[in-house]
């Protein structure tokens, strides 16, 4: 497919202009960032392996009947996906302490908390993402009390789906990070979820090890990123069971 007009380029991801009106080519970079960007790499195979599990977990939220922006896998590394209007906030899902929840609170990383928790932070980079309430985001008119409604709705489905299909696998769901994109249909709003999933927005733990299986290998030095990521997807199905002489992450279609 031709590469066309850029529209945003993130630290993991760039898009660009779609095929056809209202669509978006989203590309998976193999750029690695985290601490805000203070941390940086390039790992090799990083955004295949995004890409591909991107596009499974979107396709089993579309089977269950949660709205995604996800349209279609275009090659190893590019996605269609439709264009929408992101609501300004990170909306996590926690149901084990870990990272800045544990920081916060002084709870040690691991400890299952008595219900999910979803918790939202503002989208701004050089604000570092602050923690926000309802509070403010009704105040500052990020997002209405309907929305916000709808939002949370969401992410506990989404949390339902992925917990599942984890636990299924061998795999603790710890939290995981979504956006929201408005998608309008002449006056017709609807949301969904948008952006990516993967294990750069979700912390993911062997259930028997507790090996860390996500892009905190790469924060703390835990070992190599893809040999995590590429391990996820194999016990998701998507890659052979021994990849012993693949150098590459390789695609099953």
């Amino acid at each position: 497919m031709a590469r066309r007009k850029k529209i945003y380029e993130g630290k993991a991801k760039t898009l660009y202009e779609g095929p056809e009106p209202g669509t978006i080519v989203q590309y998976f970079k193999d750029d690695a960032t985290a601490f805000n960007a203070e941390k940086k790499d390039v790992i090799e195979g990083k955004g295949v392996l995004n890409n591909l599990l991107s596009e499974y977990f979107m396709l089993g939220l579309g089977q269950v009947g949660v709205p995604t922006h996800f349209l279609k896998r275009l090659n190893m590394r590019e996605q269609l996906v439709r264009s929408c209007e992101i609501v300004p906030l990170e909306v996590i899902v926690r149901n084990y302490a870990a990272g800045t929840m544990s920081k916060r609170l002084g709870i040690a990383e691991g400890t299952q908390l008595p219900r999910p928790i979803v918790e939202y932070c503002y989208k701004d980079d050089s604000l570092g993402d602050p923690l926000v309430t309802e509070e403010h985001i009704a105040a500052f008119g990020w997002a209405s009390q309907q929305d916000m409604d709808d939002i949370l709705s969401l992410a506990l489905r989404v949390n339902d789906f992925l917990s599942g299909i984890m636990y299924g696998v061998g795999i603790k769901l710890i939290d995981f990070k979504i956006e929201i994109g408005r998608i309008y249909d002449g006056d017709f709003q609807r949301l969904v979820v948008a952006d990516e999933i993967s294990p750069d927005s979700c912390r993911l733990w062997d259930i028997k090890t507790e090996q860390k299986l996500d892009k905190d290998v790469f924060r703390r030095d835990l070992g190599s990123l893809t040999d995590a990521y590429s391990e996820v997807a194999r016990r998701l199905g998507l890659m052979p069971n021994n990849p012993a002489s693949i150098t590459k992450p390789t695609l099953i279609n």
